[in-house]
């Protein structure tokens, strides 16, 4: 059994809604990103979204891409990424990590090195935003013959057959982007959320995970109403671009603990 699956299904026997952080690597600091990582689970993390730094992140707001560039102008590289997964398992054997990011990274390595590499050093899943589904059928199965999840994204507008189709190549959980738009803009419409989920559910028995828009306790706990899970990137990338290098793992720590209390609360 994979740590993804474990973990919702702990969480489904405690009642509890999971909760998923995303920080990309390298950012501030390459240095940072372990800390950061471990602040991010004792604040109350049941899966961390890493990601890979890419120069064109196509699907990510204002507030990643520059999470991106930060760690670019780093001289952050997939090998580091992988690395820094290595390092985080030495003390944490438990976490799922899922690596988030760009086909383009993936495919210079090479797929089946990727895939070799992730699973050496303890990644649990991929979901790689650019490859669709009719695409990736091969990577997916290569990803699952190393026991780490393929995750893809579903959106507002996918269809019922779009989202038959990914439950019957993803595994460990969907991600349903609650906004027609790119990571950190809008304004969730929790009505259309309440409404899309359970037909999500009809068609796929993983968790499924919302994410984009979500920016405080409240919303959280909205989704969390209807989801499995919550994902939150781009506020806590805000959190560490205000907070500053010296004091973002304390930042990031305080702002999910708030997530993970609401989250929690009945």
């Amino acid at each position: 059994m994979s740590r993804i699956k474990q973990c919702f299904e702990l969480l489904a026997r405690a009642q509890r809604k999971g909760l998923i952080p995303y920080i990309t690597a390298g950012d501030p600091s390459l240095a940072l990103t372990l800390p950061l990582m471990h602040a991010l689970v004792e604040a109350g993390a049941d899966v961390i979204e890493l990601g890979i730094p890419f120069s064109d992140p196509m699907a990510d707001g204002p507030v990643i891409q520059r999470a991106s560039e930060r760690a670019l102008l780093n001289g952050v590289t997939l090998d580091d990424v992988l690395q820094t997964v290595a390092q985080f398992r030495q003390t944490n054997i438990t976490t799922p990590v899922v690596l988030m990011g760009y086909a383009n990274p993936i495919e210079r390595m090479g797929t089946a090195v990727f895939a070799d590499r992730a699973r050496a050093v303890g990644v649990d899943g991929v979901l790689v935003v650019d490859y669709p589904p009719e695409e990736c059928a091969d990577f997916a199965a290569t990803l699952r013959a190393h026991n780490i999840d393929p995750i893809f994204l579903l959106a507002p507008t996918s269809t019922d057959d779009r989202i038959a189709q990914i439950g019957k190549i993803a595994s460990g959980y969907v991600y349903y982007v609650s906004l027609k738009g790119v990571t950190g803009s809008g304004a969730l419409d929790l009505a259309e959320v309440a409404q899309r989920i359970p037909k999500i559910k009809q068609r796929t028995n993983l968790p499924v995970g919302v994410g984009f828009g979500i920016r405080d306790g409240a919303t959280a706990r909205a989704i969390g109403a209807q989801a499995d899970a919550v994902v939150i990137g781009s506020r806590i990338i805000q959190e560490i671009e205000q907070a500053g290098a010296a004091k973002a793992v304390e930042a990031v720590k305080t702002f999910v603990s708030g997530i993970r209390t609401a989250l929690d609360t009945k």
